[in-house]
């Protein structure tokens, strides 16, 4: 009597598939996850220049900085857009010379690696992250 063919999967075939689908789909929502960080983060840089922008033209009129963000005239004032971001202004120095604006992640934005960008008055830009000091990766 000829044997006859069986159609279909194993049991083990159709594991090996479950397992490869579900590393795939880690991997991409791992990967999803970090970009969302990452275009978030624009904000909070566009928002710190934005500042740093205002200042030196509070600057030229005024020959000091300022940490009133009435007297900058910026719409929205201390907080990003979407609300990932919040500024503050520090480190004004002697007769308001200098100035320091860290822009602190909030919501759900606060797990970032990167955690709060700064921007002092001569354009340095920087993070406020121990793990990560890199210049290139945040900003």
């Amino acid at each position: 009597m000829p044997k006859r063919r069986q159609k279909g999967f194993t049991l083990l075939e159709l594991m090996i598939v479950v397992v490869i689908m579900a590393l795939l789909a880690a991997l991409a929502i791992f990967n999803y996850n970090r970009y969302g960080f990452r275009a978030r983060r624009a904000e909070g840089r566009e928002l710190a220049l934005r500042i740093a922008s205002a200042e030196e033209r509070y600057f030229t009129n005024f020959n000091a900085y300022t940490d009133d963000f009435t007297k900058l005239k910026l719409a929205g004032g201390d907080t990003s857009d979407n609300g990932y971001y919040k500024v503050t202004i520090t480190g004004l120095g002697a007769s308001n010379q200098t100035f320091l604006i860290t822009a602190t992640p909030q919501l759900g934005q606060a797990k970032d690696q990167c955690n709060a960008l700064t921007i002092n008055n001569v354009g340095v830009k920087d993070v406020v992250s121990p793990g990560n000091t890199s210049n290139g990766i945040c900003w």
